[in-house]
């Protein structure tokens, strides 16, 4: 059993009007958030400044990741084909600059999502073609159509998440799931897309060791990825996998210098970092708007 949780992974309760205002919104409009299914401890955080992570397609996923307190389930090919333009009406109301859509895995949809995924970034840049988006997709089985099907779409960034090292890619991650075939869908949209900015994260605190960190961050380098985060593990409840211990802030510290010697173009690093955290701050803006081109793989 793990000691008392430290305090640099205390957080405040979520409140406030601007809180309350997005919760509101994203009611309105029966929308789904990564912050509440997947219950990230900085939502307060994030929705009070304004922003959030919409997660597409329901709130089952077909997978059952050991970490993930999404519900599992068979949608049994269910969408809704309003939901692209729902999104875009929450973000044109909102006044986000900067989007990030997820969705839960649809092993169910011939696609994985991919055309839902593609029709929603369409939406949202027909109401605003200025807005950003950042496509944090499911692995979409690895099929080179339907990442290409994404990208097409105009996404600025494109997302998939390494989660863990190699050694604990099973039975972390979903069987379907795995370690080569993120870095395969990460690979192959680099290949369609070379100016796209690519991006992964990995959580600590599972029992990875130091040199499996430092490798799963060379693999992904080596795959193109651009933009790396790193965070601690918290197991959502006593059904999920156990956190083998709390990562020092000083340790993700290391791990972010390590990665910007890679050549990783941007890395967040920390307790309460997660893969959408803090994603439209002013850096990112700045990559995006062409300040910062993407570097080259072994640059």
């Amino acid at each position: 059993m793990l000691s008392q949780k430290p305090d640099w992974l205390r957080v405040r309760l979520p409140g406030g009007a601007k809180y309350r205002g997005l919760k509101s919104l994203l009611r309105d409009g029966d929308l789904h958030t990564v912050c509440e299914e997947a219950h990230c401890p900085n939502i307060g955080e994030c929705w009070g400044g304004g922003t959030a992570t919409i997660m597409l397609m329901g709130d089952t996923c077909t997978r059952g990741c050991r970490f993930c307190a999404v519900k599992t389930g068979n949608p049994r090919g269910v969408l809704d084909p309003f939901e692209p333009a729902k999104v875009a009406d929450t973000v044109a109301r909102s006044g986000w600059r900067y989007v990030v859509l997820t969705s839960v895995d649809r092993d169910d949809l011939l696609d994985g999502g991919a055309a839902h995924f593609a029709a929603t970034i369409r939406a949202i840049k027909a109401r605003d073609s200025a807005i950003r988006v950042e496509a944090l997709v499911p692995d979409l089985q690895g099929d080179p159509e339907a990442i290409r099907t994404v990208l097409d779409a105009g996404p600025e960034v494109f997302a998939q998440n390494q989660e863990t090292v190699e050694r604990l890619t099973h039975p972390i991650r979903d069987m379907r799931a795995g370690y080569e075939q993120t870095l395969h869908v990460l690979r192959t949209a680099k290949a369609i897309r070379p100016s796209i900015h690519t991006k992964s994260s990995l959580m600590l605190g599972l029992g990875e060791r130091q040199d499996e960190v430092l490798q799963a961050m060379r693999d992904l380098r080596e795959a193109g990825v651009d933009i790396l985060t790193l965070g601690q593990y918290l197991r959502p409840s006593a059904r999920h996998i156990e956190m083998t211990r709390y990562v020092p802030p000083g340790e993700f510290a290391f791990f972010r210098g390590e990665a910007r010697a890679m050549g990783f173009l941007y890395v967040a690093a920390g307790p309460l970092v997660r893969s959408s955290y803090r994603a439209s701050e002013f850096f990112m803006e700045g990559i995006l708007r062409g300040q910062v081109a993407p570097v080259p793989v072994g640059g």
